[in-house]
């Protein structure tokens, strides 16, 4: 069976600021590449969209790394037959390991990824290379083309260079000219590219590990087919297998491999916290916020090889910058709140992913981070001294005090059952007690989260559909569950389960109203959720906040209500085309899989699965 044949690496991409339908690019790379191949075509005036798939031209394939365009790029190079102008599209293939366009002005240009580069052909006459953004220098001798890209913007990486180096078969002459490079050549040519973050030597010596265009090709084909075999299912239906397999594609892009081996046959990577190479794994690109709920579950059951090189770079980013990851591109970003690598730890640790060393040093960073305030706002747990104060971030303190009180509170559960792992009983008891710091904002006679200000009296004019100022990208109603270490406890102060079933039907049966709020405008997770097909109400199954929420039927025991939501969302939500918001890292074509097979991690970190009904036949062929 050619799995590939079932992928449209094109699912999501078109999207705009606006209105998502996925975010994200159609993306030609190994599974946790270090960089990827993908059309250009244009740089509109917000330069992260730089990919629309109904334009009819491109201005060329970009070296690139953005794992969302709300991140952005780093070291993105634009490989044009065009002078990088936009030409019109006679043909294209885009696969996953092989991307090719045929364009009107008679020239064509191909890719196919290794590792950390991969290799190209172009016909014409002409290649030029472009520097999109960064301090770009260009070199040229009788063998190579020399790239750096000076790049410091990301993260506020420090010093950090990508060398690239390019080596060309055949007769052509090159120059260098302002922010591009321009090759001539007759009728056809083929080359490799290969990045390093280290050096231009470590580039070099990339370059010379990469085999053929045809060999490179079959390797990256070979490697897609295993991945995407991991999860087999039977369907007669052809847009079920599309979106499935491409959901499996999108499922193994991120995080990006950001580390290298050297001539010794031994990982190295560049540190962006200390400016210097260090020895082991490391990963980037990547946001825990949106990945813990799905993503690494998935991981621990058919890539746990990978999960387990992915806890060691996790830890490394601790042991070099002082705190373990919360979205990184490079760099540590922040871009969202909270420590919810706690949940992927948890998870990790309890799927026996790991070592006992490893778990040991992954707890000690947990606890760094629960315990000590970051000088930095990007590192850390925001409002830490007030969590630990109040038992809740006040709301007179900080925007998003519910999300970031919640997620406090699930991250210290997730401390208590590592610890407890480890046989840390007393770490997990305390970290246990503060796990129940949740109730604090609990108000049951109105049956939502509410914030509390220092002297623990709630916000007044509290209003269930007002978005933002109390909650992250949601209003009250998508965080009613928002604990999912105390789904037991949040059922009690409801009522018990009937009544949690009761509160489910509520957030189904309300109409999607919003109210701006603190966004002071219609933000595009709001027009989702208004647009999204009839009778999901206020399940904004757009965005991460209600991944949970039609497993949760199921967990109280009303599977058919679970079963019949699970299947309207799948079949409704998901085309060959969309994803019903913004894709983020996996995580969402994650929660497809999870409704396809009939099983959820309603609790990361709890070892325990939630069981709805398969869409589908299907074999987990590896774990």
């Amino acid at each position: 069976m050619g799995y590939l044949n079932y992928v449209n690496t094109k699912m999501g991409a078109n999207s705009q600021i606006s209105f998502s339908r996925g975010n994200t690019l159609p993306l030609c790379q190994l599974p946790f590449g270090m960089c990827a191949f993908c059309p250009q075509t244009e740089i509109p005036e917000n330069p992260t969209w730089f990919y629309n798939p109904s334009k009819s031209y491109i201005e060329g394939i970009r070296l690139t790394h953005q794992p969302s365009p709300w991140i952005g790029d780093y070291g993105p190079l634009l490989f044009s037959t065009s002078d990088g102008k936009a030409i019109d599209i006679m043909s294209e293939i885009i696969k996953p390991s092989y991307i090719k366009y045929e364009l009107k002005n008679n020239t064509s240009i191909e890719f196919t990824p290794s590792e950390r580069g991969g290799c190209f052909k172009a016909s014409g006459g002409k290649l030029s290379l472009h520097s999109v953004h960064g301090n770009t220098k260009f070199e040229i001798n009788d063998k190579h083309l020399y790239i750096t890209n000076d790049y410091t913007k990301q993260s506020d990486a420090v010093g950090f260079v990508q060398h690239t180096v390019i080596a060309l078969e055949g007769d052509y002459k090159a120059s260098a000219q302002n922010d591009a490079l321009t090759v001539l050549f007759d009728n056809s040519i083929c080359g490799k590219v290969a990045i390093s973050y280290i050096s231009q030597e470590q580039a070099l010596l990339e370059l010379s590990r990469i085999d053929s265009f045809e060999k490179t090709l079959e390797n990256a084909t070979r490697l897609w087919e295993k991945y995407l075999s991991k999860i087999e299912i039977e369907s007669k239906n052809e847009t079920q297998l599309n979106v499935f397999y491409s959901c499996m594609y999108r499922s193994f892009l991120f995080p990006h491999k950001a580390y290298e081996i050297d001539k010794d046959g031994k990982a190295v990577h560049y540190s962006p916290f200390k400016n210097e190479i260090k020895s082991g794994p490391r990963y980037t690109d990547y946001g825990f916020w949106d990945t813990y709920r799905t993503s690494i579950s998935l991981f621990s059951l058919v890539a746990r090889e990978e999960l387990e090189e992915m806890l060691e770079g996790f830890l490394t980013d601790y042991c070099e910058g002082g705190y373990l990851p919360r979205w990184t591109s490079l760099s540590e970003v922040g871009c969202m709140p909270s420590t919810l690598i706690d949940g992927a730890i948890a998870e990790a640790v309890c799927q026996g992913v790991g070592s006992r060393d490893l778990h040991k040093g992954l707890l000690e960073g947990m606890l760094h981070h629960a315990t000590t305030p970051s000088k930095i706002p990007r590192y850390g747990r925001k409002c830490l001294d007030e969590y630990l104060k109040y038992g809740y971030v006040p709301y007179t303190k900080s925007d998003e005090s519910i999300n970031l009180s919640l997620d406090f509170a699930y991250g210290d559960w997730c401390i208590g059952k590592v610890a407890e792992s480890l046989g840390e009983k007393e770490i997990a008891n305390q970290y246990y007690k503060r796990a129940k710091s949740y109730k604090k904002l609990f108000d049951s006679s109105r049956g939502f989260f509410i914030a509390k200000d220092e002297n623990g009296l709630w916000r007044n004019g509290f209003d269930p559909f007002v978005w933002g100022y109390d909650y992250t990208e949601s209003s009250a109603y998508q965080n009613i569950f928002g604990a999912p270490h105390a789904l037991d406890e949040i059922s009690e102060m409801l009522g018990g389960k009937d009544k949690a079933i009761e509160k489910l039907d509520e957030i189904f049966k309300t109409p999607p109203i919003f109210k701006h709020g603190r966004y002071g405008c219609e933000i595009h997770e709001m027009t989702e959720m208004a647009k999204a097909p009839e009778g999901l109400g206020q399940c904004a199954i757009s965005n991460q906040p209600s991944f949970s929420i039609p497993f949760l039927y199921a967990y109280y025991g009303n599977k058919e209500k679970s079963d019949y939501y699970i299947k309207k969302i799948a079949n409704e939500c998901f085309t060959t085309d969309s994803y019903p918001g913004d894709e983020d890292n996996g995580s969402m074509s994650a929660w497809y899989i999870f409704a396809t097979i009939g099983k959820y991690p309603i609790c990361p970190g709890s070892g325990k699965w939630t069981e709805t009904t398969p869409l589908a036949k299907f074999k987990i062929l590896e774990k």
